[in-house]
């Protein structure tokens, strides 16, 4: 099978190495050459520069579109409308403008594509979901994110004022950006989001023209309640979740890996720890073997385009609601 990467910036050389390493080496390279990282990895691969032509002359099976957010549709529209399997980086794009062009690109080509949200892939998420599948904590009352990370941290290599996240016109801002939960809080409840309301803001001393911190509120279709904080700034990162339901609850922390369930009626925590040898790139790799399945046509995709799609609604409803000050309601 033949893959084309578009973007090689660190999730796309992340994909690549992930692709080699399953012995996936059929790879061409769509470049900019603005990527801030030593080309040495990437040598003896064919680049190309213009996705049609890229297509049309490498015809590949595959694309995994990994440039900057703004940039997504740009890449997925036509590897859909030449019906490749994708692997579209999260947020599907910085807006809700040609995403139905890209939708009906997949249908009509019948291209499968699979959203990077790799948290999904998290042994810790997967067993949370199963727990509150089986009913373990009954029916779930309420579900609240925090998600906070020093942006400068997160590639100390570059300046991270040119990094994506730091820039509007690139589809940045702490929503799009660290919108891995606004996806995974609705697949763990196992209820769609009904209405959004959220304040964003630039509160740090960062140099950056987007948003560095958000409050973000959720209704779901059970009636269920989520809240959710995001930030670029805290020092030292913390993400976790608490998941309360009408007999226990569920809670997770990144910073241990391990989910951790309480029973009323047993009246003590049960702890399901990471395996020992997990590392942070098992998701990433997990994520790649189930794509590689897509492409070879042994799978669907665990993460839809639909599911994309309603992250970035409750993306623009965050951003709406902050501007028009009242809750935005995706039943009206």
């Amino acid at each position: 099978m033949k893959y084309l990467i578009a973007g090689l910036g660190s999730v796309g050389r992340r994909h690549m190495r992930n692709l080699i390493s399953l012995g996936e080496t059929d790879i061409v390279l769509l470049r900019t050459r603005k990527a801030t990282l030593p080309d040495d990895e990437l040598a003896g691969y064919p680049v190309e520069t213009d996705i049609n032509e890229a297509i049309k002359k490498h015809k590949p099976d595959a694309v995994i579109v990994s440039n900057p957010t703004a940039l997504h549709l740009d890449i997925a529209i036509p590897a859909a409308q030449a019906g490749c399997a994708i692997l579209l980086e999260k947020p599907i794009s910085h807006s809700m403008e040609r995403i139905d062009e890209l939708s009906s690109a997949v249908q009509k080509s019948g291209a499968k594509v699979l959203v990077a949200f790799q948290f999904r892939f998290h042994p810790s998420l997967i067993k949370a979901k199963e727990l509150i599948s089986n009913g373990e904590i009954g029916r779930i009352i309420s579900a609240n994110v925090h998600f906070g990370e020093y942006l400068p941290a997160w590639h100390p290599w570059e300046d991270y004022r040119i990094s994506y996240a730091a820039r509007a016109d690139m589809g940045g801002g702490v929503v799009a950006t660290q919108c891995h939960s606004l996806d995974y809080l609705p697949w763990l409840v196992g209820e769609k989001v009904e209405s959004v309301f959220g304040y964003t803001a630039k509160l740090s001393d960062l140099e950056i023209d987007v948003e560095d911190t958000a409050k973000i509120s959720l209704r779901f279709a059970n009636g269920a309640l989520g809240s959710l904080h995001l930030d670029f700034n805290q020092q030292p990162p913390e993400h976790h979740f608490t998941i309360v339901g009408t007999n226990g609850t569920i809670k997770w922390n990144l910073a241990d890996g391990a989910v951790k369930m309480y029973q009323a009626e047993k009246k003590n925590w049960v702890e399901y720890p990471l395996p020992a040898s997990w590392e942070r790139n098992v998701m990433f790799l997990e994520q790649t073997k189930h794509f590689v399945d897509i492409v070879k046509g042994n799978a669907n995709p665990f993460c839809t385009l639909e599911d994309g799609i309603q992250v970035m609604k409750i993306i623009s409803a965050v951003h709406e609601s902050q501007k028009m000050g009242k809750v935005i309601s995706f039943t009206e």
